[in-house]
């Protein structure tokens, strides 16, 4: 379909692709999907009224928790409809404005992810290196402040997306590679110069998933010195037992998307499938073990968890 870029009647369809060879399988996709979304959802909203009942939990690290659990909720509810559409009812298209507001979103929640990651490190780093200036470091006001941060960051980072794509004009098949919208699948289709767009989603890939992991590592190594000072090894292993759910939560994060990253830029040639199951893996996997992750390793939110579910306290 040919498109006016200056003429929103004109604009494009986008057809969305689910896993090749599976569309007859609908019953077994739609439990899977729905069972990864529903652990994703209520998993997230368990720890977000946890930390808002609990007053011992009313604390900076909390606090970044739940920001993090809020921003897998937007991520979860941003990909359910057009995924469950794609693969559970075979509804594939999806108009350009929707398209358009969803690879907002998508983008939008995915850089609040890499910020939030980066602010817990911080608050970990304060914890264990700066313990007695804890509370005056991340009073409850600098902690407001660091979550809006990090969202005008993405913010303003995503914001010119959906323009910079409205300009050009689409002259391909538009067909894209997801159950989603996503930047770089959208940038492959455009008949027009994409110069612009291309060093723009340079930036803001150096500027969140470049900075911040360097950031976080930059982080880890001052902690782990400050760990090597303490003489006992129970108080180093207690003291880095602290920081295993959210070591384990950038892992998570990190690891799949510098999958996606590797295979869109390196494998060309590689089935279509595997993309889209490492795409799928970017986007599920986070929202659905964080709550999972911080419910087994953090003993408060445990005991509370446990009394809700069986009434006894552990």
């Amino acid at each position: 379909m040919g498109g006016n870029p200056h003429n929103s009647s004109e604009w494009p369809t986008f057809i969305l692709t689910g896993l090749l060879g599976l569309e007859t399988s609908q019953d077994w996709l739609f439990l899977l999907l729905g069972t990864l979304y529903a652990v994703s959802i209520v998993g997230n909203a368990l720890i977000l009224f946890i930390i808002k009942e609990e007053q011992s939990l009313h604390q900076p690290m909390y606090y970044f928790l739940s920001l993090l659990s809020v921003n897998d909720l937007g991520v979860s509810f941003s990909t359910l409809p057009t995924v469950l559409a794609t693969f559970c009812f075979h509804f594939r298209e999806i108009s350009f404005d929707a398209c358009m507001a969803q690879m907002f979103f998508i983008h939008l929640f995915s850089f609040m992810e890499s910020g939030i990651l980066l602010v817990m490190s911080f608050d970990r780093y304060v914890a264990i290196c700066k313990p007695l200036r804890y509370a005056t470091v991340l009073s409850d006001g600098r902690v407001v402040r660091m979550g809006v941060s990090a969202f005008i960051r993405s913010f303003c980072l995503v914001f010119p997306l959906p323009f910079l794509l409205k300009r050009l004009p689409f002259c391909k098949a538009n067909v894209l590679s997801h159950a989603y919208c996503l930047h770089p699948d959208l940038i492959r289709l455009p008949c027009g110069d994409i110069t612009i767009n291309n060093r723009f989603g340079l930036f803001i890939v150096i500027t969140t998933f470049g900075l911040d992991p360097a950031l976080i590592l930059l982080s880890y190594a001052l902690i782990v010195r400050s760990v090597l000072a303490i003489a006992s090894r129970e108080g180093r292993l207690k003291t880095l037992h602290t920081c295993v759910s959210h070591m384990c939560a950038v892992l998570i994060f990190y690891v799949p998307m510098v999958g996606v990253s590797m295979a869109a830029r390196y494998g060309r040639h590689a089935p279509l499938h595997l993309h889209t199951l490492l795409s799928l893996v970017y986007l599920f996997v986070p929202p659905m073990l964080n709550p999972v992750i911080y419910s087994i390793k953090t003993k408060e939110i445990r005991q509370r968890l446990c009394r809700m579910l069986v009434g006894t306290n552990f």
